[in-house]
């Protein structure tokens, strides 16, 4: 018995002992049913091999379980303060769901921020502020190549997949996206009915799976593609390099979320996890890339195509500006995903140490593009924790033409930040195929909360940029940005931080900072 520890023994003992008061006091039949339950249990637990903790604690360490099993929803409503929460805090989760509900999202009292600590940042309000646009811009997206070109509004609905999203979900974000003009990216698991029954503006996005254009082994079928693009709610195409959750690796949809619509959508057996390929078949080096995007724009019969990565290597990138200066083709835009960005399923690796945040991938990207003489071809959209109007100036001022939003999307439409994406079990009907749970997530009104909400958000961008005394996206710039650079009073701005190279720079004379990733790029090769 001694292998059973002092605690087992104590519980076994306790049981007993309650059970025969009960009985001689007559109340046995009030004890007896939980007690021999206790005792089933941690008999059980006492000769189990699995869990330690039942072995040394039963009955009580199951305790330990329950709280951990909780833990998440504890942290979420007693723990966390209003403006430290992960990934969203409880502020910014408050203002999207204000802004979805049409209430005015207002505060008293004063910022809970600290403005004294290091790495705190501004955006520098004019003396002279001026009024708000009446009517928000747009962004012409289509460069020299292009027939179609699209306009493109600040705030759009980021990538999420048909499969990681339930039904109603996309239908409800697609019918807002209608609703208030903007586009809805697919995300790479194919186009399905739900994005194009409400007649909202769609980027199709390819991944490496080819979801919705795929041949039976895998590649990529052009007649499927062209016939797809051809729809006339597919505004742009875009092709995903990697992903700021993951890159490096595919795309993952557990095999419980995989029903026979899915199934039929992407192109895959039913029932089985779907991982995607981490590098895609039709190129090898980026000459090949930019090759493969002018066939993407010729089978889209000159709609906008793009692509869409987590930077990681400057190298790289660079290798991809001279295949375009080589080939004299360019997308017609690009979206940086920064490292920050979310996920139904990825390794917690990858989400925490692989890609750059966004404000580094941003600037890296927008100033290889000025240096290599191509900016003015090429737009950028940004993704990445993007919620708020304060975020949408940032990313502008940053280099962006206009923002995505994912998770704050999915806010709008109910998503509370539980955290179950990947269990099949969303609470909220948002990241589930389990028809029970989907019904949840009314899409009417759903619906109309992405609508507002991406309105008022936009609003509230141009009330801010108006108080920085900016009439027009393209006036926002680096200067206008500032961090607290250490404890001191020591604020710099963006322009200052970092440095901003001028159109053509890298052609002619790079600078010191770049002169060797500039030469270590190749057009025929992705090694650096």
């Amino acid at each position: 018995m001694k292998r059973f520890g002092a605690v087992g023994l104590l519980v076994l003992c306790a049981v007993a002992a309650v059970v025969a008061a009960c009985a001689v006091s007559g109340w046995w039949w009030v004890a007896a049913g939980p007690l021999v339950a206790a005792a089933l249990v941690g008999t059980y637990d006492l000769v189990q091999r699995r869990h330690s903790v039942l072995r040394n604690y039963p009955v009580l360490g199951h305790a330990r379980f329950l709280l951990e099993a909780i833990r998440p929803e504890l942290q979420q409503y007693f723990v966390e303060r209003s403006f430290d929460g992960r990934p969203y805090d409880r502020d910014t989760r408050s203002i999207v769901y204000e802004r979805a509900k049409g209430v005015d999202a207002e505060e008293p009292f004063g910022s809970e921020r600290d403005m004294y600590g290091r790495g705190y940042e501004f955006l520098v309000p004019s003396m002279r502020p001026v009024d708000p646009a009446g009517t928000p811009p747009r962004v012409r997206v289509g460069g020299p190549d292009c027939t179609q070109p699209y306009d493109m509004a600040l705030l759009n609905v980021s990538a999420m997949s048909f499969g990681s999203l339930s039904a109603n979900a996309v239908l409800a974000l697609n019918t807002g996206a209608a609703r208030g003009g903007f586009a809805h990216d697919t995300g790479e698991g194919g186009l399905s009915e739900y994005h194009l029954r409400p007649g909202g503006d769609i980027v199709w996005e390819i991944g490496t799976g080819y979801f919705g254009c795929r041949t039976r082994d895998g590649g990529f079928d052009p007649e499927q593609f062209r016939e797809k693009a051809a729809h006339p709610a597919v505004k742009c195409v875009s092709l995903k390099l990697s992903q700021g959750a993951k890159p490096g690796i595919g795309g993952v949809l557990p095999g419980e979320k995989v029903n026979a619509e899915i199934a039929r959508v992407r192109g895959v057996p039913e029932g089985e996890t779907v991982i995607s390929p981490p590098y895609h078949r039709v190129f090898s080096t980026p000459r090949e890339l930019v090759r493969f995007l002018a066939r993407m724009r010729e089978l889209a019969d000159g709609k906008p195509v793009g692509l869409k990565l987590c930077p990681g290597s400057r190298v790289q990138f660079l290798a991809v500006c001279k295949a375009m200066l080589a080939e004299n083709v360019t997308p017609d835009f690009i979206v940086v995903d920064g490292a920050e960005g979310g996920t139904g399923a990825a390794p917690l690796e990858f989400a925490d140490h692989l890609g750059m945040p966004l404000t580094e991938g941003l600037i890296t990207v927008h100033n290889a593009l000025v240096g290599a003489g191509l900016r003015d071809r090429i737009r950028i959209g940004a993704s990445g924790k993007v919620a708020t109007g304060a975020d949408i100036v940032k990313r502008l001022a940053m280099g962006a033409d206009w923002t995505n939003a994912a998770r704050a999307m999915m806010f709008a439409v109910g998503c509370i930040q539980a955290q179950r994406c990947h269990t099949n079990r969303c609470p909220t009907g948002v990241t589930t195929q389990d028809p029970r749970r989907a019904r949840a997530l009314v899409v009417p009104d759903k619906a109309e909360r992405v609508h507002r909400f991406q309105g008022a958000t936009v609003a509230s961008a141009l009330q801010i940029m108006a108080a920085m005394g900016v009439r027009d996206p393209g006036e926002l710039g680096p200067h206008l940005i500032r961090r607290r650079a250490t404890d001191a009073d020591d604020f710099r701005s963006y322009a200052e931080l970092y440095e901003w190279l001028t159109p053509g720079q890298l052609t002619q004379d790079p600078p010191p900072g770049w002169a060797a990733d500039w030469k270590a790029a190749d057009p025929d090769t992705f090694d650096f």
